[in-house]
Parts: structure tokens; C-alpha cells; sequence
């Protein structure tokens, strides 16, 4: 007989990766959000709870993330029965770590665990992507991938490739007590951009793809800035230059806006250097009037997993 109740978790990821906008991203240790989906007779999704958030999500199923991507895996096997919702969440919304994305993917992986036949990881991406698209307007995977298939993921609109990169690759993360919601940061990037600048932001992710796949740190530190988000959206985070340039002083291989913001992220030859930067990182939104917390992970960082029950 089918499990009837599934708990997961999914982590916090890192999403544009400076140079790969909408398309890459690597999954970040520490932070997630939680999710137990139950299987109901009826054929519908209805979410129960939504915990840990000061204001309130939407509970409408079509309307939630992870509702909708509960709809969409329904839908599309015609499913007979249905799924009964709780989240958890552990990711701050609008903090540039991929909230709606863990919720989408935490209830897609407890789902799978449900059904008589469970999908690949694979499999499960057009339903996250439907999930995505209910918080951001937009179906980009860079936060998904990662979560799905852990470490540094680059995602296309059909497909996640889960990338080589040197397991003492670490990346320190500072979220600032401030939050900075998905759209807004997407309307920044309106208007008209240079050819020139698409030549050097598709030189600098080769670069840095090249360097992953090599385990070569000085092709990352020459390709790992981003010239065409990172100028229109700085602005929108008080403290900004401060923080990237503490990080670039303690080593950094390179340091950008994590997701949309307004977290920043940096990625460090090793964790002791990680760790060494978080302190001048912070003292730079703290120089700034803004409190922050900070966490260093692995770049090649978990994936999304059942806590209970045997993983598909």
C-alpha cells in the first residue's frame, strides 16, 4: 500500500549565480522550508497551514506556489485522489533565497513519495516551473534546479543539469533584514541594453561554467560579475557596494545580489574564507543602519529530501 503522508525539505539556493540570469543557480545548506503533504480521497488540493511567516500566505491552492504545483502534477497524471497541504516555512519571502521555490519543491517531493509510481527529479520541474510562475510571473528554474538536484544547477525551460564544481568551493551568504519582493526587483530591469553588454555577460558564464568544470578558480574569479542585473538593482539595496566589496577583500572569487535580493552572496576557495567573511560582510549593511544573518554552505549543496519515509 502507498505511504499516505510525506514530509520534505528543501533548501535556500543561491539564483542567477551573478552571470546566469533566470538559469543558474546552486542550493544553499541551512535554511529550507519544510512541507507535509497528505493524500486524500478527494480530488482536489487543499492546503491546511502555512507556519512560520508573520503575514499571511495565500491558501487557495491556485493562488499558493506549492499549491499550484500540486495541482499541476495532479492534473497532468489525471490522478484519482488528491493532497492535503501544511508548509513550514524557514526562508524569509522577498530575501532573494528562493522561498516560493522551497515551498514548490518541498511539496512536489512529498507528493512523489505518495504516488503508486513516483516520477524522477527531472520529471518534477514543469510542475515546480507552474509553481514559480504563480510567485514571480515567470517560469525560470534557477532556484528549482538546485533544489531538485542539489549543488550548482543550470536550468533551461525543459530541462536541469546538475554541474561539476570543487567540493571545497564554499559560498557565504548575508540576508539583510529588509525585503525586496520578486516583481519590483524584476521591473529594475526594464528598458534597453547594449550588445557589448551580452558579449561580456555571456564571456564572463563561460568563464565561469569553465571553471566549475575544471576546478580552475582563476577562470571563476575572472568571469564571476554580473554587468547587466547587478548595476540596475544595486540600488535597491542599501549597503550593497559595502558588503560586495568586503567580501572581495577577504578573498572573494566574486560577490553579487543573491536571486532578486537583497541578499548578497559570495564564493570563497574555502570554507575558512567563507566563514572569515561573513563578519566584514555584515558590518557593511550594519554601516548601512540594516541587521543581517549569514550562512556558509557548499557550493555543490544538498538537494531536497524526505525526512520521513523511503526516498523515491
Amino acid at each position: 500500500m502507498s505511504l499516505q503522508q510525506a514530509r520534505a525539505f528543501a533548501p535556500a539556493s543561491v539564483g542567477n549565480v551573478a552571470v546566469g540570469f533566470d538559469l543558474l543557480g546552486h542550493s544553499l545548506e541551512g535554511a529550507g522550508d519544510t512541507a507535509i503533504v497528505r493524500r486524500i480521497d478527494e480530488p482536489t488540493v487543499r492546503i491546511a497551514a502555512i507556519r512560520g511567516l508573520d503575514i499571511a500566505l495565500p491558501m487557495q491552492a491556485e493562488r499558493n506556489t506549492a499549491g499550484r504545483a500540486l495541482l499541476s502534477l495532479r492534473e497532468a497524471l489525471a490522478l484519482p485522489y488528491g493532497f492535503e497541504l501544511e508548509l513550514d516555512k524557514g526562508i524569509a519571502l522577498g530575501s532573494g533565497m528562493g522561498g516560493s521555490a522551497a515551498s514548490s519543491v518541498a511539496a512536489l517531493i512529498a507528493a512523489n513519495a505518495l504516488l503508486d509510481a513516483p516520477l524522477s527529479r527531472e520529471a518534477l520541474y514543469p510542475f515546480a516551473l507552474d509553481g514559480e510562475q504563480v510567485a514571480s510571473g515567470g517560469r525560470h528554474g534557477d532556484n528549482l534546479g538546485p533544489m531538485l538536484l542539489g549543488g550548482l544547477v543550470l536550468a533551461s525551460a525543459d530541462r536541469i543539469v546538475k554541474l561539476r564544481v570543487p567540493s571545497e568551493w564554499h559560498c557565504a551568504l548575508v540576508h539583510p533584514d529588509q525585503v525586496l519582493e520578486t516583481r519590483r526587483a524584476r521591473e529594475a530591469l526594464a528598458g534597453s541594453y547594449e550588445l557589448r553588454q551580452f558579449v561580456a555577460q555571456s564571456t564572463n558564464l563561460a568563464l565561469v561554467l569553465a571553471g566549475c568544470e575544471r576546478g580552475d578558480a582563476a577562470l571563476v574569479r575572472a568571469g564571476l560579475s554580473d554587468v547587466l542585473v547587478e548595476p540596475r538593482r544595486a540600488p535597491l539595496i542599501p549597503g550593497f557596494a559595502a558588503v560586495k566589496q568586503a567580501a572581495l577583500d577577504a578573498g572573494a572569487m566574486g560577490a553579487s545580489i543573491s536571486g532578486a535580493g537583497p541578499s548578497v552572496f559570495a564564493w570563497f576557495e574555502t570554507r575558512a574564507q567563507a566563514e572569515a567573511a561573513v563578519t566584514p560582510m555584515q558590518a557593511g549593511f550594519s554601516a548601512a543602519g540594516v541587521r543581517s544573518e549569514a550562512w556558509v554552505s557548499r557550493v555543490d549543496g544538498p538537494r531536497a529530501e524526505l525526512i520521513e519515509g523511503d526516498a523515491p
